[in-house]
């Protein structure tokens, strides 16, 4: 069974509920999520052996700074993805960043990448599979995926998808070439694997640990956040990559007003991508 019990959250819990996955996320969740919230929490509240929301609500006011506040969070976040989404961004990172940075780095041979929402790694996997297929293997090649969600982290360093997740999006020469099969699942192969580390991340938090990048994938994440945090994640992401190098938004994104000193709008085709001043 999928949903909880039928039963009206009380208001008081959905303002509850709204705080929690602010203060854990920057997520903003409106009046009207109630449908998100009922389906999404049903696995937290049956593994606590509750019925509703409002039970869950209850335990969270019992057991404040336990580890149930983390699953709610995390049960919260948006974790769609699929390999080569948005295939005009690889398409523009073929066409253009990768000749670029092939001679801007042909004496160090090396190249840094952050996948900054990675989800279960399909994105920062796709960009590794461009890389090898441009003949980049043998460079020294550092993709760093960061998430919130623990779960889907020990996902994507364990390489394996599902078959109807090899289905959406990538391309059966690229499949046959890198990956096994694994019983039910497909697994990358060492080399590619290899090329991707992931750690756990919060946007919102300080960046100047990380980078410098080459490239910063931040997609279909800021959509989901004010203004103000938006703006704040996209100042400190220009403080990781070296001047010159690309944003890439989701298509629905695009970088508030008043940050034209920091990106430089450009298009290539049916892709937009940010360099950095």
């Amino acid at each position: 069974m999928s949903s909880l019990t039928q039963e009206a959250i009380e208001p008081a819990n959905y303002r509850l509920l709204q705080e929690l996955v602010y203060a854990g996320s920057g997520i903003v969740l409106d009046q009207d999520k109630h449908y998100l919230f009922e389906s999404r929490l049903a696995s937290v509240a049956r593994r606590h052996g509750l019925a509703t929301v409002n039970d869950l609500c209850a335990l969270i006011r019992a057991q404040k700074g336990t580890p149930v506040q983390t699953q709610v969070v995390e049960a919260m976040t948006t974790n769609e993805t699929y390999f080569f989404r948005e295939p005009a961004h690889y398409d523009a990172i073929r066409r253009t960043l990768l000749p670029e940075l092939k001679e801007l780095r042909k004496a160090t041979r090396k190249l840094s990448f952050w996948s900054s929402a990675a989800s279960g790694g399909q994105e920062a996997y796709s960009l590794a599979m461009t890389l090898a297929a441009d003949g980049l293997a043998d460079w020294n090649i550092q993709i760093l995926g960061t998430d919130l969600a623990a779960h889907v982290l020990e996902r994507a360093r364990s390489g394996r998808y599902q078959q109807i997740e090899v289905n959406r999006g990538l391309p059966t020469p690229l499949l046959l070439k890198y990956f096994e099969r694994k019983g039910l699942e497909w697994e990358l192969r060492p080399g590619i694997r290899q090329m991707a580390r992931f750690e756990s991340f919060d946007l919102r938090r300080p960046m100047r640990s990380l980078g410098p990048f080459d490239l910063v994938f931040c997609r279909n994440v800021l959509v989901y956040l004010d203004l103000a945090t938006r703006r704040k994640i996209l100042e400190e992401i220009h403080g990781t990559l070296f001047r010159g190098g690309w944003l890439l938004l989701g298509t629905a994104e695009v970088t508030p007003p008043g940050l034209d000193h920091l990106y430089e709008r450009r298009l290539l085709g049916a892709a937009a991508y940010y360099i950095a001043r």
